[in-house]
C-alpha cells in the first residue's frame, strides 16, 4: 500500500475497556499532528530516524457494557453505553489536563448522579440532542480535539450472551464477568448487527489493523460477532496484529495460552486473521504475580512458538518492523 512506502499510515485499533483506550494513548504520540508539534518544539529540525507517523487513527469500540453507570444510562436512557467510547475518547484527546478530567470525573455522591461519571452524561445528553449515538460520538471528539475517530462497533442494543462448558448459558456482560465457569462460546442478541460503513470502510484502507489488548471474551470478540468486520479484517491488505494481554483474567481466560486466545479469536471470527502476535516475553515481578494470583491468573505465555501463526515471514518481518515504532509496549 502506498501509506507504507510513503510512511504515513491509516491505523485502525479495535477492542474495548481499559485495553483499547490505554493503546490509544501510545498510537496518538506517532499522529501526523503529535509530531508536527514535537518538531516545532525542536526548533523545525526533523528526526535524524524519522519512524512511520500516523495520517489517520481509528478506534472500533465494543458497546456490551451492562454495569454501572453506562448500565444504568443504557437503561434509562435506551442508549448504548458510554463508558468504553469515553475512555477512548479521553484517550485520543489533545489536552489530557483539564477538559479530559473533566470527562473522567466521576460523581461520589448526589441522588441520581453518585457513580456516574461527566463524560457519560455529556454523550448522554448528546444522544439526546442528535438523536444519534455516533453522532454524539463525533462531536465529543470534536470538542475535545482528539487525534482519531472512534466507531462505536455497531448501533444495535445488544447484549452478549456466553455459551459455558458445562453447557449452561449466561446472558449480559456483567453476569458473564462474575461467572465461574469456562466460557466455549460467545454470541451476540440479537446476532449479526450491522457496523458502521465508516468502520468498513476504514478497515479496508488500513494500513495496519491491531485487536487487543483486552479482555478476550467480553471486550474483544463482541467486535469480530458485528456482520462484515472479521470479513473486512481478512479482505485488508493492512498488516494485523494480535497484542495480547500481559496476564490471564479472572472468568475469562484463566488457564489460556497465548495460542488459546488466538485460536478463540480465530474462531468466533470464522477463520484466521492475524499475521502476528505481540506477547510479552520478559517476567514480570513478584508483586504483580501475588496480585493476580489472588484471582487465579497468571502471565500469558506462547507455549511453543509454531502454536502461535503461520504466515509468509518476510510479511511478519516487515510488520515487526513497523510495529515496533508504533505500538507503546
Amino acid at each position: 500500500m502506498s501509506g507504507r512506502g510513503g510512511r504515513e499510515l491509516l491505523v485502525v485499533a479495535i477492542g474495548g475497556g481499559t485495553g483499547l483506550s490505554t493503546l490509544l494513548r501510545g498510537l496518538k504520540k506517532y499522529t501526523s499532528g503529535a509530531i508536527s508539534e514535537l518538531t516545532e518544539s525542536a526548533g523545525g529540525a526533523p528526526a535524524p530516524h524519522h519512524p512511520p507517523h500516523i495520517s489517520e487513527l481509528c478506534a472500533v469500540v465494543t458497546v456490551s457494557d451492562d454495569g454501572g453507570s453506562s448500565g444504568r444510562l443504557r437503561k434509562e436512557f435506551n442508549m448504548l453505553p458510554p463508558g468504553d467510547v469515553r475512555n477512548c475518547i479521553v484517550g485520543l484527546s489533545e489536552d489530557e489536563a483539564l477538559l479530559s478530567r473533566l470527562f473522567q470525573h466521576r460523581f461520589e455522591k448526589g441522588t441520581g448522579l453518585e457513580g456516574h461519571s461527566f463524560g457519560n452524561l455529556f454523550l448522554a445528553a448528546l444522544t439526546s440532542l442528535t438523536g444519534d449515538f455516533s453522532e454524539a460520538v463525533r462531536l465529543s471528539s470534536e470538542i475535545l480535539a482528539t487525534r482519531g475517530h472512534i466507531f462505536p462497533a455497531t448501533t444495535a442494543n445488544i447484549e452478549l450472551e456466553a455459551l459455558m462448558q458445562d453447557g449452561s448459558r449466561v446472558r449480559g456482560e456483567t453476569k458473564i464477568t462474575a461467572s465461574k465457569g469456562h466460557i466455549q462460546e460467545l454470541f451476540l442478541v440479537p446476532p449479526s448487527p450491522e457496523p458502521l460503513l465508516q468502520t468498513l470502510e476504514a478497515i479496508a484502507r488500513a494500513d495496519m489493523i491491531t485487536i487487543g489488548p483486552g479482555s478476550l471474551f467480553t471486550s474483544l470478540i463482541p467486535n469480530l460477532l458485528v456482520r462484515g468486520i472479521p470479513q473486512a479484517i481478512r479482505e485488508s491488505s493492512a498488516i494485523k496484529v494480535y497484542v495480547c494481554n500481559l496476564m490471564t483474567q479472572a472468568n475469562e481466560s484463566l488457564g489460556r495460552s497465548a495460542a488459546d486466545h488466538i485460536r478463540a479469536l480465530n474462531d468466533h471470527a470464522g477463520g484466521q486473521i492475524f499475521d502476528y502476535v505481540l506477547i510479552n516475553r520478559a517476567p514480570v515481578s513478584e508483586e504483580m504475580k501475588a496480585k493476580y494470583a489472588l484471582e487465579g491468573a497468571s502471565q500469558i505465555v506462547a507455549r511453543r512458538r509454531r502454536d502461535l501463526l503461520r504466515r509468509d515471514p518476510e510479511r511478519v518481518r516487515g510488520g515487526l518492523s513497523l510495529a515496533s515504532h508504533m505500538l507503546p509496549f
